[in-house]
């Protein structure tokens, strides 16, 4: 481990947290954003900014991308491409097309590098602290080479096969949490309208068979108003997106996926694709004339546990 170099691609919401989070391995870390002024977010000594891909690439062992879709994933491994070597191990921790990133690694691998792929689940406030989901398929020598990396960025870290496998299950976690999320808005919306107080009614569903990890993180910014999970909606589409063509490649006729694809398009265009994917209920508030409000609720998710050694489950 202390003779690998990183090099960290994608400083977004999550991309940045997860990097400041791998500087506890005391690792040199190269790091590169189209964006520059997300640079200054780094101040530790142990991150080196690159003005552009190919410093990157000449001068790490291990190449973690975060990026925002498949489309970004392909563009910049297709431009590393022509300096890939037998040192390098490219960990993809994206949620992405499966057949894109199946394509993609045998392209890395062709050039002589290893490929792992390991998409995180569990929330940016998760990511921050250290203690989210990891995914990972490829090979177990990969999966063994990143471990005390995956380990310091998170805290449950499944091994899940061959490559392809973590991104159909990330992108089917990422539609079950987008399907509660719908069926809490309208939950919500009936029991505002019965008059029931919507504090009352966070715990009760908490206590009861109802309950889910998007109830117990989402809900709570629905009734502060912030509706701030630092996830967009156009990742939620994009998911939902991802889910159907999964599901048409075998014709399983998914309506509920159907219909949350549908869902979140609209969206995209009533409330823009930068908005939270949580704001996903304005279009119900909207329509029934309602405010989801209720007192002493956070305005963004703190997780308050302290960071957890990273486990192999």
């Amino acid at each position: 481990m202390i003779n690998e170099t990183i090099g960290f691609i994608g400083l977004g919401n999550v991309g940045s947290k997860l990097s400041k989070n791998l500087s506890s391995s005391k690792n040199k870390i190269l790091i590169f954003d189209r964006d520059k002024k997300t640079y200054k977010k780094f101040k530790n000594n142990y991150f080196k900014k690159c003005k552009n891909l190919d410093e990157l690439i000449n001068n790490s062992t291990i190449i973690i991308t975060c990026l925002p879709s498949p489309q970004s994933v392909n563009q910049v491994i297709n431009y590393i491409l022509p300096n890939v070597k037998k040192k390098h191990l490219w960990i993809e921790m994206s949620t992405t097309d499966k057949n894109e990133l199946i394509k993609l690694s045998n392209l890395f691998t062709k050039k002589g590098g290893s490929v792992l792929e390991s998409p995180i689940t569990g929330g940016e406030h998760r990511a921050k602290s250290g203690n989210i989901s990891i995914l990972c398929a490829g090979s177990k020598k990969n999966f063994i080479r990143a471990f005390p990396f995956l380990s310091k960025m998170g805290y449950q870290i499944l091994f899940c096969g061959k490559i392809g496998n973590a991104s159909i299950l990330k992108v089917v976690t990422n539609y079950l949490a987008s399907l509660n999320l719908i069926g809490i808005g309208e939950s919500l919306a009936v029991l505002k309208k019965h008059e029931i107080d919507l504090g009352l009614a966070y715990k009760a569903i908490k206590i009861s068979s109802g309950n889910s990890f998007v109830n117990e993180t989402e809900t709570k910014v629905i009734l502060s108003g912030s509706y701030d999970v630092g996830f967009t909606m156009d990742l939620a589409n994009k998911d939902s997106t991802l889910f159907n063509k999964l599901a048409r490649e075998y014709n399983i006729n998914v309506e509920l996926g159907n219909i949350i694809n549908k869902i979140f398009k609209t969206g995209v265009e009533k409330l823009g694709k930068r908005s939270f994917s949580t704001s996903i209920v304005k279009l119900i508030e909207n329509k029934y004339k309602i405010n989801m409000r209720a007192k002493n609720f956070p305005k963004k998710l703190i997780d308050m546990m302290p960071k957890k050694k990273g486990i192999k489950i």
